[in-house]
C-alpha cells in the first residue's frame, strides 16, 4: 500500500470514530432532555422533605389565622358596673399628748378620713369573656363572671358596639351561665364535639385578658382531658369543684374567664374557665356539657337539669385502703362536713330508691364509675324523668336498682 493510500484510509477512519462520539453525544443528550432520570440521592430527598415541611407549616398557619379571624367577631367582652358609695374625705383633730401641759400646743395635728356622702357613682368593678351562639343575641360565659349582686352586664362586640345583658340562667354545677341581649343577624359561634377530642390537638383561645386587650387569642394544644379541679371564683378565696375538663396549654389568663376554646374549625369545643398555679395550664369546659345548658334554656327558658340527690366521695386506691373497701372504683354516699349535708337528700330519687349512706354505687347503665367517668358528668346527660340502672354495694352486696332522675328544684 503507498503512502497516500494509508493516509486517506487513516483519515477516513478517524473521521468516522468523531461522527460516531457526536451521534452518541447527540443521543444521550436528546434522551436526557425528554426523559431525565430521577435519581434519589440523600441530598434531594432531605431537600424535598424540608420543602414539604415548609408547605405544611404554612398551611397550618393560614388555618389558624382564618379561624381567628372568622371567630373573633362572634367573642364579646363583658363589663360589671355597680352604683358604689361616694366617699367624701373630712379631717378629725387628733390631740396632742403636750395638750395636758400647754395651750394651744404647736404638737397638735389633724389626720384626714373617709365617710359615705350619701351619693353613689357607677363604677366599674370587673369583667370577663364571652361568646354569642344564636344570631338572635344569646350567648354563653361563666356563672362567676356574671355573679356580682345588683351589678349591671354591658357587652361589647368586637367592633366596639354595646348591649346591655340580661342574665337568662346560671348552673353552679359547671360555672356556666346564659345571656341575652337584644339584637338581630349576629355573627355566632357553633359547639363542636367533646367527645371527639384528642390530646395534642390544635385549638385557640380567644377572649380579654386583664380586662384591657380584648379578642386576644393564643394558640395551643390540649394537654389533658377528663381533669377534676378546685378552682377559686373569686378573690375571697371561695372555691367550687369542677369535673371533666379540658387541660390546654394555651395561655389563659384573668379577664380570658367565658371566652371560647376552639378547634381548628372554628368550633367550640370548650369554655375557658380556670388556670392553675403555674405556667401553661389552663382549664376549660367541656362543649357537650355547656351545649346541653344551652340547648335547655333555649327550650324551657331556664336551665332545667336532673338530679339523683346523693353526696359522695370517688373511690381511689388510697381510701380503699384506709376504709379497707372491697372496690378501688365507684362512689362512696357519704355525708359532707356539716351536720345539715346529709349523704342522701330527704325526699331525693336516691332516698325514694332506697339508697343509703355508705352504699357505693359501682356503675350506672352499665358505665364504670372510674377515672374519667364521672357520676355527675353522666346525670348531667340526662333529662328529668329519664329512668337509669345503678350496680350497688351495698353492705357487703352486689344488687341492681332503677332511678327515676327528677328536676332540680332551685
Amino acid at each position: 500500500m503507498s503512502k497516500q493510500n494509508f493516509s486517506n484510509l487513516l483519515v477516513s477512519a478517524l473521521s468516522g470514530a468523531v461522527m460516531t462520539i457526536v451521534i452518541l453525544l447527540g443521543v444521550f443528550t436528546f434522551t436526557d432532555f425528554f426523559e431525565k432520570p430521577d435519581i434519589k440521592t440523600e441530598e434531594n430527598l432531605s431537600s424535598t422533605k424540608e420543602v414539604n415541611q415548609v408547605i405544611d407549616y404554612k398551611s397550618q398557619e393560614d388555618i389558624v389565622v382564618s379561624t381567628i379571624e372568622k371567630a373573633s367577631p362572634a367573642v364579646v367582652s363583658i363589663i360589671i358596673t355597680k352604683d358604689v358609695p361616694v366617699l367624701e374625705q373630712y379631717f378629725e383633730d387628733m390631740s396632742s399628748p403636750f395638750d395636758d401641759f400647754m395651750f394651744g400646743s404647736p404638737f397638735s395635728f389633724q389626720v384626714p378620713k373617709y365617710r359615705d356622702s350619701g351619693k353613689t357613682e357607677q363604677k366599674e368593678i370587673g369583667g370577663g369573656s364571652g361568646f354569642i351562639v344564636s344570631p338572635d343575641g344569646y350567648l354563653i360565659t361563666n356563672k362567676h363572671v356574671v355573679d356580682t349582686e345588683d351589678a349591671d352586664y354591658t357587652v361589647f362586640l368586637a367592633d366596639g358596639t354595646k348591649y346591655e345583658a340580661k342574665i337568662i340562667d346560671k348552673d353552679d354545677l359547671n360555672d356556666i351561665a346564659v345571656l341575652k341581649i337584644e339584637a338581630e343577624n349576629l355573627p355566632f359561634l357553633e359547639f363542636g364535639d367533646s367527645e371527639a377530642l384528642k390530646v395534642g390537638q390544635s385549638v385557640i383561645a380567644i377572649g380579654n385578658p386583664l380586662l384591657e386587650f380584648k379578642n386576644s387569642a393564643s394558640v395551643g394544644i390540649i394537654s389533658g382531658l377528663s381533669r377534676s379541679i378546685h378552682a377559686a371564683t373569686s378573690i375571697f378565696g371561695k372555691t367550687e369543684a369542677l369535673e371533666d375538663v379540658i387541660q390546654t396549654d394555651a395561655a389563659i389568663n384573668p379577664g380570658n374567664s367565658g371566652g371560647p376554646l376552639l378547634n381548628l374549625d372554628g368550633k367550640v369545643i370548650g369554655v375557658n374557665v380556670a388556670i392553675a398555679n403555674g405556667e401553661n395550664i389552663g382549664f376549660s369546659l367541656p362543649s357537650n356539657v355547656v351545649k346541653s345548658i344551652y340547648d335547655s334554656v333555649k327550650e324551657n327558658g331556664k336551665i332545667v337539669r336532673p338530679y339523683l340527690g346523693v353526696r359522695y366521695v370517688q373511690i381511689n386506691k388510697a381510701i380503699k385502703e384506709n376504709n379497707k373497701l372491697d372496690t378501688e372504683y365507684g362512689v362512696l354516699v357519704l355525708r359532707g362536713e356539716k351536720i345539715e349535708d346529709l349523704a342522701v337528700i330527704p325526699g331525693s330519687p336516691a332516698d325514694k330508691a332506697g339508697i343509703m349512706e355508705n352504699d357505693i354505687i359501682l356503675e350506672i347503665d352499665g358505665i364504670k364509675l372510674e377515672e374519667g367517668k364521672s357520676l355527675v358528668k353522666i346525670i348531667s346527660s340526662k333529662k328529668p324523668g329519664d329512668s337509669v340502672k345503678l350496680k350497688l354495694l351495698s353492705k357487703g352486696k352486689e344488687k341492681e336498682i332503677s332511678v327515676v332522675l327528677e328536676e332540680v328544684k332551685d
